[in-house]
């Protein structure tokens, strides 16, 4: 019998310390939240001196951070990008982005978010919604409102589709979106109550239905970082009129690359200049459609 005891007493050891050990994984998880879910570019850099001709400003939010932004205006009669970035990438690394909608004779204006690119502050999620507010103020002050297309990629799916609950536009583009920042972490930490411990969960879905502008969506099948799926959920909790391209052998920072920008042109009712895609890499696409049903005649009286 104390032979029984001791084993027992060793087993509900090894269960508190196992515990205790969780807990405490748990907490650092928790207190350290966001140095592990945001990387940013931090350092200034200037557009390429060989490239379009981007002009660099400064636009200060609501709350006194200074967000340094490239510029590029449209040619006549052309709508305006309004992006925002991915998470691990500076404006400087979307180089082929940029030619790309150069060469279109499109406008963009793409900020560094708080904490990236030379800008002040600290990334959160709040403070990543003031900076998207800032940006279309800025550019609605120098453009039409229906020529703007928010166009988010990656992290910054998130925070278009927030702004597109918030502003006019002509337009939404969301490149390799996601449901919910939770919702990719819970695939990466399945071990931890992801959706209890975050705190900047950029709930994408519970608000897309909200978005009453043209929806375009972009997804790799075989994206490595937000999963396939997460992206065909979230257009199908959209309303009409949407459009959904499968991008088939596409990665998650292959999509530029493989032509997404030839879908983009076409879903804007632009005539693509030229192939977007770099030689070899024309993804082969699947493409959903949903248009807004036609309005229902009233009777007369």
């Amino acid at each position: 019998m104390p032979r029984l005891l001791s084993f027992r007493n060793l087993i509900l050891g090894a269960l508190i310390l196992a515990g205790l050990l969780y807990l405490a994984v748990a907490g650092l998880v928790y207190a350290n939240q966001r140095s592990l879910m945001y990387f940013p570019h931090a350092e200034r850099a200037a557009p390429d001196a060989d490239g379009p001709a981007i002009q660099v400003v400064e636009i200060t939010t609501r709350d006194g951070e200074r967000l340094v932004g490239w510029w590029l205006p449209p040619a006549e009669g052309q709508p305006t990008l309004l992006f925002f970035n991915g998470n691990a990438a500076g404006l400087a690394d979307q180089r082929g982005r940029w030619q790309r909608i150069a060469d279109q004779g499109v406008g963009f204006l793409a900020i560094g978010y708080r904490g990236y690119d030379g800008s002040t502050g600290s990334p959160s999620e709040a403070g990543l919604h003031e900076d998207a507010r800032a940006a279309y103020d800025w550019l609605a002050a120098r453009t039409d409102p229906g020529d703007i297309v928010i166009h988010g990629f990656s992290l910054g799916t998130g925070i278009a589709t927030r702004l597109a609950t918030e502003r006019p536009a002509r337009a939404l583009i969301l490149e390799a979106p996601y449901t919910s920042t939770a919702d990719v972490a819970a695939r990466t930490y399945p071990w931890l109550p992801v959706r209890w411990l975050m705190k900047d969960q950029y709930r994408s879905a519970d608000i897309i239905d909200q978005v009453d502008v043209p929806l375009l969506i972009l997804h790799g099948d075989v994206d490595e970082v937000i999963p396939y799926d997460l992206g065909r959920t979230l257009y199908d909790r959209a309303t009409a009129p949407k459009q959904f391209i499968r991008m088939i052998g596409s990665n998650h920072n292959t999509l530029v690359r493989d032509g997404g920008y030839d879908h983009i042109w076409r879903f804007l009712g632009l005539t693509p200049v030229g192939v977007s895609a770099a030689p070899g890499h024309q993804a082969d696409v699947e493409i959903l459609r949903e248009r807004r049903p036609a309005a229902t005649p009233t009777e007369a009286p």
